[in-house]
């Protein structure tokens, strides 16, 4: 697998934000991004986006410091999740794991569901992003 890009998201206006501290608030991030992304439901682009959020988000709460934010973002033609924790010296790491092993695949299927993912940092923060398509 390769490393990720360190580079910005496309430039794009925000949806929602959501801040997480615990795992169990993933359900109301789930929701949340229910509500906010046009499509059927089990429609390709919002099951893969519920799903990269969901991996991006227990990553940073397991990975990162407290508190997480989840943010969705939107340019014409693409949604962008930011996913941020407040720890900016620890890069994410792609795991190096066997397909029988039970996680440490959340960035392997951002980057395989998703248009682009990338990551970089601010003074206070650390960001992981993917971008998919806006559904027609």
């Amino acid at each position: 697998m390769s490393n990720l890009s360190t580079s910005l998201p496309p430039e794009a206006d925000e949806i929602r934000t959501w801040v997480l501290h615990t795992p169990e608030e993933l359900r109301t991030l789930r929701a949340g991004l229910s509500e906010e992304i046009p499509g059927e439901p089990l429609a390709d682009v919002p099951e893969r986006m519920l799903l990269v959020a969901t991996e991006l988000a227990t990553n940073a709460i397991r990975h990162g410091r407290p508190p997480t934010e989840v943010r969705l973002l939107r340019t014409e033609t693409q949604f962008v999740l930011d996913v941020l924790d407040r720890d900016p010296d620890t890069p994410p790491e792609p795991a190096d794991v066997s397909w029988d092993s039970a996680g440490g695949r959340g960035l392997q299927i951002a980057q395989s569901l998703s248009l682009n993912v990338g990551w970089y940092t601010t003074d206070q923060a650390k960001h992981v992003w993917a971008s998919f398509p806006v559904p027609r």
